[in-house]
């Protein structure tokens, strides 16, 4: 039996995947949470066998969560889910040491695909991205500017990006709107702009913009 922990803060998404899952006789689900402070504490006190990990909690970045977890625990098995596009993400977190990437859009049964692929000890990845990584072509994921800025940074230029205000991105991650006002300047430094409608163009080029 494979025992899934689903990190996702939308009750409706988290309990579709739970739903999508328990219907294969060989995947259970032992916990469903959403903040990345639950998500720890699971972690620390459930038995499982992968992690579906949502990068976007209210609490902390996915990504921060990924990469405490793999410092503290060497051997999980992280599958992170999102609503953005592979394009975007899929490399970071492989970086962090996930072991796969699954789009939020993508058919149940490349949910189930990807659970028992990772808890194979394998990595999962769509077979278009696979197809561009065995070619040596990954790096072109890291060719825009936004290649520089952290992971906090570009949560924060993505936020920024579908038209939240600093109060909103403030409340959502729970940092002080000063906090959040630094980010973006240090955003627009690396990414050598000077407003948010800039930040913006850029983002509606790379299909960073949530519709």
């Amino acid at each position: 039996m494979i025992k899934v922990l689903i990190a996702d803060d939308h009750p409706v998404v988290g309990l579709g995947l739970k739903s999508i899952l328990e219907k294969e006789a060989d995947i259970f689900v032992s916990d469903l949470v959403r903040t990345a402070r639950e998500a720890l504490e699971s972690v620390r006190n459930t038995e499982f066998d992968i992690l579906l990990l949502d990068i976007s909690l209210p609490d902390r970045s996915g990504l921060e969560v990924l990469r405490q977890l793999k410092s503290e625990f060497p051997e999980i098995n992280v599958l992170v889910i999102s609503m953005y596009s592979e394009d975007l993400y899929a490399v970071r977190v492989l970086k962090e040491g996930a072991s796969g990437y699954l789009n939020k859009d993508s058919a149940p049964e490349d949910l189930v695909k990807a659970v028992r692929k990772v808890n194979s000890r394998g990595k999962y990845v769509s077979s278009s991205l696979a197809e561009k990584l065995a070619f040596g072509l990954a790096d072109d994921f890291d060719a825009p500017p936004d290649k520089a800025l952290s992971n906090r940074e570009f949560q924060v230029m993505c936020m920024i990006a579908n038209g939240k205000t600093i109060k909103e991105i403030s409340n959502e991650l729970y940092l002080s709107e000063k906090t959040i006002s630094t980010y973006r300047a240090r955003i627009l430094t690396k990414m050598n702009m000077k407003t948010n409608a800039e930040l913006i163009n850029y983002s509606i080029k790379n299909n960073l913009i949530i519709c």
